[in-house]
């Protein structure tokens, strides 16, 4: 069964990741409204994930790197080991993200015990990987090299946030130099925030797509994709194209607002691509006091008006379908 898009697969899940594992259980996790720790539920069946039972794998620290702003956990299952890649920032510096690792001592990733192994490492050599506001990483393979696709911005708060791709020495660990692979070229890349970020990774006929979210976290957020030929060198600018649109935005009429950071999936049926991804059923988001750190000190009515504070951002499915040339469309129904 294939759910309807405008019916939540799991409530106030933001940054949903979904992994098929070779065991037939899907494997979810994602953002909390507290951003405080990561969970960790499964199902043999996408739609049995909403009410599966939840297990806290693993908390933030008290202070410093690690302790605030838990943001989009990843889980990955590489070289016969289970993995979680996420961001997280401290209260010392609540936009100090960076991307962090954990993995599991064992082959039961609800049951078994996590281990942390710190930040990710960047190559022998570069200087410019990770060093600012580093978040979403995702994972992918290809003509058997292994991919790290993360979004970083330097130079502050408000600076650009681009896609950056990498080939990977280790789980933990960059092989080569980081590449840029897309800024917000576009207007609807620029609204509020200059923002490339939650890539996910698509393959079909031959191509390989990226897909990334644009703009603030509100209404306006939406994604589109960046293609390339599985047999080009992905580490190569002029490899990718990217599309001059969004591809998934806000749809008022069916009461999706700022849909975007997904992760893809397949059906049951094995065959039927799903895109994973995160919207509000409302348009004006509303921070909610109760998920706020305590060290959280900016007055109430800018706490109100901070979209990241409203825990309404549910995990959705949508069947992804391709036009002619083979190019995927993100359809709502």
């Amino acid at each position: 069964m294939i759910r309807a898009t405008n019916s939540p697969l799991v409530e106030q899940r933001a940054d949903p990741f979904v992994y098929l594992h070779s065991d037939g259980y899907y494997y979810f996790t994602g953002s909390v409204p507290t951003y405080d720790r990561i969970e960790l539920r499964k199902s043999k069946t996408l739609d049995g994930l909403k009410d599966a039972q939840t297990f806290d794998i693993w908390f933030k620290h008290q202070s410093g790197p690690m302790s605030r702003h838990v943001w989009a956990p990843e889980i990955h299952y590489l070289d016969g080991k289970w993995y979680i890649y996420f961001a997280a920032s401290e209260e010392e510096n609540i936009w100090a993200l960076r991307p962090y690792v954990l993995e599991c001592l064992g082959q039961d990733p609800l049951n078994d015990e996590w281990i942390e192994l710190g930040m990710m490492q960047a190559a022998e050599g570069d200087n410019k990987s990770f060093i600012d506001f580093s978040l979403d990483a995702t994972i992918f393979e290809n003509n058997g090299k292994r991919y790290f696709c993360w979004a970083e911005k330097t130079g502050g708060q408000f600076a650009a946030s681009n896609l950056y791709l990498a080939e990977m020495a280790s789980p933990i660990k960059l092989k080569t130099a980081q590449f840029m692979l897309t800024t917000p070229d576009y207007d609807w890349e620029r609204v509020d925030f200059w923002v490339n970020e939650g890539p996910a990774v698509l393959k079909h006929q031959g191509k390989i797509f990226i897909t990334f979210s644009a703009s603030a976290t509100g209404a306006c957020y939406c994604m589109g994709y960046m293609e390339a030929d599985e047999h080009a060198d992905l580490l190569d600018r002029n490899s990718w194209n990217k599309t001059r649109q969004p591809v998934l935005c806000t749809d008022v009429d069916k009461q999706i607002f700022g849909p975007g950071h997904n992760s893809f999936t397949v059906a049951e049926d094995g065959v039927t691509p799903i895109c994973v991804y995160h919207a509000r059923d409302y348009e004006h988001a509303v921070g909610d006091p109760s998920v706020v750190p305590k060290t959280d000190t900016r007055p109430l009515a800018q706490i109100i008006k901070d979209p990241l504070y409203d825990p309404n951002r549910h995990a959705r499915t949508l069947a992804v379908s391709f036009d002619e040339s083979g190019r995927p469309l993100f359809n709502l129904y």
